[in-house]
């Protein structure tokens, strides 16, 4: 009960330094709103989902940073003293998501995305069916075959608002989160949005392994963009590039590997070559370091470890 009272005044705490700024601009409203929503469903959710208390307690870090970022919030940093220092590894949708995994068993699927369809119904008739800040739109499932009983992998795509915040959160993802061949594969392209001449991490994902992305507003199937068939070569005619990294194959694609080690070690026959890798974390840490600083980011080079219960 503690930490859910803790997981609420964060959110509180929020909205009261809001109130001492401009209320009236709508962007901020729709932050403070959707923190709020979002943070009430998790700690609902923690009450019902044994081992689910960590995933609450990871979203309060990934949201607060985020609220930094957006509001470059330089005048408050002692209140938020161990989240001003600690980067989050990932953005606060993908704890959310989590948390309905857990609630609903991976092999539920389709009511895996209906949920996060009303939550995000919830949130949109807020803003008059605007786009809403902080929350995916995308969802992706990966298996390790074509097959409706093996093990179903989520991934969300990047919950961030503004160029800062989604850089941020790529890099961390990269250095801290994703499987290291989905972090050598976008770290290829990052930051700069053009293939290294130095290091080549991309891979490509076996033809028999489903990846399939829907959008989760009204759940239609998407076609991988073309940045996903650069890097994990999975086919597609969409010509569309999204940044390296933001898409929810990369978090789906990590997640199956994390846990299917026969898919691992197939895909890993198909990666390219791993030379200079230690060079390419090199520069997105060093590019991470620069983004930091630009929002006055006090970071000491630790990545936020949420409690495990």
């Amino acid at each position: 009960m503690r930490e859910d009272m803790n997981s609420l005044s964060v959110s509180c705490f929020i909205l009261r330094l809001w109130r001492w700024q401009r209320a009236k601009q709508k962007t901020t409203r729709r932050f403070k709103t959707n923190a709020y929503k979002i943070t009430k469903r998790m700690v609902r959710g923690s009450h019902m989902t044994p081992g689910s208390q960590h995933l609450v307690d990871e979203k309060k870090s990934s949201l607060i940073l985020l609220f930094w970022v957006f509001l470059l919030m330089r005048r408050y940093p002692r209140p938020f003293k161990l989240y001003s220092t600690q980067l989050p590894r990932r953005s606060p949708f993908s704890c959310v998501l989590d948390m309905i995994v857990l609630q609903n068993n991976s092999e539920n699927e389709e009511q895996i995305k209906q949920s996060l369809q009303d939550l995000i119904t919830d949130l949109d008739l807020e803003e008059n069916n605007k786009k809403t800040a902080f929350v995916s739109s995308t969802i992706c499932i990966s298996q390790k075959s074509q097959t409706n009983t093996s093990e179903r992998y989520c991934g969300v795509s990047m919950s961030t608002k503004g160029p800062n915040a989604g850089k941020i959160m790529i890099a961390a993802s990269c250095l801290s989160k994703w499987h290291k061949y989905v972090s050598g594969a976008v770290m290829t392209y990052y930051p700069n949005t053009v293939q290294k001449d130095y290091f080549d991490g991309t891979t490509e994902v076996p033809g028999n392994i489903r990846c399939e992305a829907f959008c989760l507003r009204d759940g239609a199937r998407m076609k991988p963009c073309r940045s996903c068939k650069n890097l994990f070569g999975l086919n597609t005619e969409d010509l569309r590039e999204w940044p390296y990294g933001n898409c929810a194959e990369a978090e789906s694609l990590s997640n199956l590997l994390e846990n299917e080690r026969e898919v691992e070690t197939r895909v890993d026959e198909y990666s390219a070559e791993k030379d200079n890798r230690q060079r390419a974390e090199d520069e997105v840490d060093g590019f991470l370091e620069l983004c930091l600083q630009r929002i006055r980011f006090n970071w000491t080079g630790e990545l936020y470890n949420p409690e495990q219960e």
